[in-house]
């Protein structure tokens, strides 16, 4: 095999949820594509990498200095929805049930892995709720272990302000990821909430 295929090819590995059969795929479509869509493709990818950047407030990704969702007015300043990352707010927004904020943590707790409370965003959560008049706290981590074994530790963390928490139902598959589930699964999760 050529070595530049065989590179290309483990480098497309390198994605998320790719294996070497889907790297193989992707790869031999790359090269059957016309070279001006793949110049799109490449292009975007690098404007991305440019030009996108954390909101200072939620961190989600935003182009310009605060994000479209923590500007918009119209939404409901006083409910907060904690998720993992910046992917889960395109999942839940795609259901269009949700009408309030986010805070995207950054990851989950993990001791295998080494990530602490203090690897997560959970210091700037605290900051937002004292300076905010939040409400509800929705938590929305995956249904995972880790996902639940932090859900439970920001269960405990947050008792203490007098705020109305919820969990989104289980609807969710456990061992799954919020960015797998169709819109319909996220509606009926946040719909079927429960106080914690």
């Amino acid at each position: 095999m050529s070595k530049i295929l065989n590179n290309l090819i483990i480098q497309l590995t390198k994605l998320p949820g790719i294996g070497w059969k889907s790297a193989q795929r992707i790869c031999f479509f790359i090269l059957k594509t016309k070279k001006s869509e793949i110049d799109e493709l490449i292009h975007a990818i690098q404007l991305a990498k440019s030009k996108l950047s954390f909101c200072p407030i939620c961190f989600n990704y935003t182009e310009n200095y605060m994000c479209e969702i923590c500007s918009d007015n119209k939404r409901n300043h006083t409910q907060l929805c904690i998720v993992e990352d910046a992917s889960d707010i395109i999942t839940i927004e795609r259901s269009a049930i949700f009408k309030g904020l986010y805070h995207v943590l950054g990851g989950v707790l993990s001791p295998i892995d080494n990530i602490g409370p203090e690897k997560l965003r959970i210091k700037e959560l605290i900051e937002r709720i004292n300076k905010n008049k939040i409400q509800e706290i929705i938590i929305a981590t995956n249904p995972t272990r880790e996902g639940e074994a932090t859900a439970y530790y920001l269960l405990k963390l947050l008792k203490q302000y007098n705020i109305k928490i919820t969990r989104i139902a289980k609807g969710l598959p456990i061992g799954s990821d919020l960015d797998l589930a169709d819109e319909m699964t996220i509606s009926e999760a946040f719909e079927g909430r429960q106080e914690l």
